[in-house]
């Protein structure tokens, strides 16, 4: 199982080209930037704690063309951009470019998000954002594997256009679903080609059974296996886990975890980081 790192948080200590070389140089697989555009000032987690910390997030596109003009080999990827708050032809574009400049390393993460009030914020109803966030990525597809684009759904809408660059990589990106939900799996067999589900909202045996027959879908739909990337094995931080954690996931049929990473200088990202590095297989 690959290991990677999955920031948020990040406007502090580490610049992104800073954090990339660490997080390369230390052996890590991934990195992967999670994305808010704006926080409400009066918007509260499910728990009814703040979400002051998810303010802090750089824009992923930005900071992982940074990275990735100072890194070779790291897997770069969002952990999720919110595409039902963005425009699917300009988002379309960007991944493309990312792609292009990172030669072909980028893996693009997507999800509905969580905040209403941040949804509202951008014209996007909290109701249909799941069917919005479909129509967009495939409408995305569109413009990245046909020279003249076209597409007419329930949402978007346009007649042909021409847009380079096209993705490095053929078809395009992988495209990986976020979520947890009872539906997820059936938008990864829809319009993605792997999934990324978060740790802490299911336990081993769980995600066991949902990858086992998420492949097994797959697989009677003609498809190859579907890669899983499980956010959060690591959550915010947090201490290494107790041992043969990590071995477990990689049985349930995880194929890449990312640890979690908050930060409020460079000195704790980096010795996170090198606490994190030991669980690397070598």
């Amino acid at each position: 199982m690959n290991i990677g790192i999955a920031v948020y948080s990040n406007c502090h200590g580490l610049t992104p080209p800073e954090l990339g070389r660490a997080v390369e140089e230390r052996g890590f697989e991934s990195l992967f930037w999670t994305e808010h555009t704006h926080i409400p000032v009066h918007s509260r987690r499910s728990s009814g704690g703040s979400t002051r910390g998810y303010a802090e997030t750089m824009d992923p596109f930005v900071a992982l063309a940074a990275v990735a003009a100072v890194t070779t080999t790291l897997t770069l990827g969002t952990a999720v951009c919110l595409v039902a708050q963005r425009d699917p032809i300009i988002t379309a574009k960007e991944v493309a470019s990312l792609d292009q400049l990172s030669g072909g390393r980028f893996q693009f993460g997507v999800g509905g998000g969580w905040n209403r009030m941040e949804m509202a914020n951008h014209g996007t109803d909290p109701r249909t954002r799941m069917a919005l966030l479909a129509d967009r990525v495939r409408a995305m597809r569109e413009i990245w594997t046909t020279d003249e684009a076209e597409y007419h759904g329930e949402f978007v809408d346009f007649d042909p256009i021409w847009s380079w660059p096209k993705p490095s990589q053929k078809p395009h990106p992988p495209v990986l679903v976020g979520g947890n939900g009872p539906g997820t799996e059936d938008r990864v067999l829809d319009y993605g080609d792997g999934w990324l589900p978060q740790v802490d909202m299911m336990d081993v045996d769980e995600l066991a059974r949902r990858a086992s027959a998420l492949r097994a879908r797959a697989a009677e739909a003609g498809r190859g296996p579907v890669p899983i990337t499980l956010f959060g094995a690591i959550p915010e931080g947090g201490p290494i886990p107790e041992p043969g954690r990590l071995d477990a996931y990689a049985d349930a049929g995880a194929d890449r975890s990312l640890f979690t990473l908050q930060y409020r200088s460079a000195d704790e990202a980096l010795s996170t980081l090198d606490r994190w590095a030991t669980l690397i297989p070598r």
